[in-house]
């Protein structure tokens, strides 16, 4: 991914409320099992205890995070079809020395859970629809530059695409236009964002 972008387009934006994500669990219960399973059971029993087993590893490298200087990390989401997404930007905010310690006590943990905070999935149809919703009302507001997203553009779970230099206008987020854009496009925005959340992108798999 391109990392030479603007933060999420809701960085700055004075006209958007931060939205809180609420994580919800989720839980399952199943019938009991005949005596002789057939064999697409199995592979479906299988395939349950597979993903059983990836969600409790993310869940232990999430603990580590947290309790190695990382306290707001959130748990990362495993969808379906087993896309991870994680809280990414509570990592990219934390420090040199936070980092270090984080990797020397979390390692093993990480790789175990396969867990690569800084390559995140495509991003799923959801977030690019509500991505391209928002570029097209940024550019009917004084934003000509800004292109739509799409699956392989850069995002931040819980903040919504990035922008490269060339999409801001001059003066960036503190200049009229970016201003008049964001009050503008205040509801496209948060879409977004909301979009783009943990428990969103979990939809998405």
């Amino acid at each position: 991914m391109n990392r030479n972008r603007v933060r999420g387009r809701a960085a700055g934006w004075a006209a958007v409320a931060l939205i809180a994500s609420a994580a919800a669990g989720c839980g399952g219960s199943g019938a009991a099992s005949p005596a002789v399973p057939s064999v697409s059971q199995s592979a479906h029993a299988a395939a349950q205890g597979s993903s059983g087993a990836h969600a409790s590893a993310l869940h232990a490298a999430a603990v580590c995070i947290r309790q190695h200087g990382v306290p707001g990390y959130t748990d990362p989401v495993l969808t379906p079809s087993g896309q991870v997404y994680s809280d990414s930007r509570s990592l990219e905010d934390a420090s040199q020395a936070v980092m270090a310690a984080v990797q020397h006590a979390c390692g093993q943990l990480l790789t175990r859970a396969g867990l690569n905070p800084g390559s995140e999935p495509p991003a799923p149809p959801q977030l690019v629809q509500a991505g391209v919703r928002t570029a097209e009302c940024l550019r009917a507001h004084g934003m000509p530059h800004v292109q739509d997203p799409t699956s392989r553009s850069t995002y931040t779970p819980g903040h919504g695409f990035g922008m490269s230099a060339s999409e801001v206008p001059p003066g960036g987020k503190q200049s009229p236009v970016w201003q008049h854009a964001a009050h503008a496009c205040s509801a496209q925005i948060t879409a977004e964002i909301q979009a783009s959340t943990l428990p969103s992108l979990s939809n998405d798999g």
